[in-house]
């Protein structure tokens, strides 16, 4: 298939610039994957679509307000810093823009309590920095950084925990797994309530979740890596799931990732921790995966791929084609869709 087979027309003010409140007050289009069939409701209503004996997957990764600016000790210049990949606990590998400004031992300061060294230049023109900071680097880094929302956001954010799931609890990652965050703490008990099991992965979500694919034939598109854990716990519930007949749903494109990545390697579900290249588009067989939680993905992108891939190309360039018409908010901040 073609990249070009994914566009769709979207006007720019249905692109949502800030969260909506209550979060579960957001709309949600249910897409019968069988049948093609779409209906209209609010994300409050999720419990009555689900089951006694399914299993709801969420990715409990936490965002790292990873977004960085940076004035040069020696010429004043302002460097802007996204931090990307982990070495250690000081050492981290990062954008840098504008990057000629950014060369090796060039020291910059963030605030008085956290400044860095830039240590390397990567092929990819990514800087390898290394931390200085004169209390506990993350509750610092809490302080001075900002949340490095997505480029078609241009609204400021006033409330960084907006752009975190209320159950996000692994710090690592770089964007949000944004179908999460219509869940309330209240609509979680009232799913668990019903007899559906909740269960967590980890799936520390990169930037490259923004890469837009440039190649015509999407085959011949390099995936970006992410790094996933899951338990022991979250692998038996979800193996007896399938056993008893019940249903294993992700909430979010990284849930999908990761069981089907685990699926993939493993056979079943069980405790490991890897990285994942997974692609997956129209022509991939589900292992696991039996209904999908997620946003209205950008045109183009690896996600509604794989959104074509689950629900099937012609459904899901219709519900989108239904979705701009009933003026449904797309992207992080807006609406949901519930495909099973």
């Amino acid at each position: 298939m073609k990249k070009s087979d994914f566009y769709y027309d979207l006007p720019e003010e249905l692109i949502a610039q800030t969260p909506i409140f209550p979060r579960d007050s957001s709309r949600m289009l249910h897409l019968d994957k069988s049948t093609g069939d779409v209906k209209h409701d609010t994300f409050s209503n999720l419990p009555d679509f689900l089951r006694e004996g399914d299993c709801l997957v969420l990715n409990n990764t936490r965002v790292l307000p990873a977004r960085l600016y940076g004035t040069a000790a020696d010429t004043g210049a302002v460097v802007e810093f996204v931090l990307l990949k982990q070495y250690d606990l000081y050492t981290w590998e990062c954008l840098a823009g504008p990057g000629k400004k950014a060369k090796i031992d060039r020291e910059f300061i963030f605030s008085d309590e956290l400044s860095a060294i830039v240590k390397d230049v990567l092929p990819d023109g990514n800087r390898v920095i290394e931390f200085k900071c004169n209390g506990e680097f993350f509750a610092t880094l809490d302080k001075v950084g900002q949340m490095p929302l997505p480029p078609y956001i241009k609204e400021k954010l006033s409330d960084k925990e907006r752009y975190q799931t209320v159950y996000s609890k692994e710090l690592g990652s770089a964007a949000a797994p944004t179908a999460g965050l219509h869940f309330t703490p209240e609509l979680l008990e009232k799913i668990k309530a019903k007899g559906v099991k909740v269960v967590y992965v980890t799936l520390h979500v990169g930037l490259g979740t923004f890469r837009p694919v440039k190649v015509d034939d999407i085959r011949d598109h390099k995936m970006h890596t992410e790094h996933y854990y899951m338990s022991k716990e979250t692998a038996d519930t979800i193996n007896q799931t399938k056993e008893n007949g019940g249903r294993v749903i992700c909430v979010g494109t990284t849930s999908c990732r990761t069981v089907e990545s685990v699926a993939g390697k493993h056979g079943k579900m069980c405790e490991c921790s890897d990285d994942t290249g997974i692609f997956i588009y129209p022509g991939y067989t589900f292992k696991y995966m039996d209904a999908l939680v997620t946003n209205f993905h950008l045109p183009e992108s690896t996600l509604i791929m794989l959104v074509s891939a689950f629900a099937g190309y012609e459904n899901t360039m219709n519900a989108y084609k239904i979705a701009v018409e009933e003026k449904y908010r797309f992207f992080s901040f807006g609406d949901a869709m519930f495909i099973s």
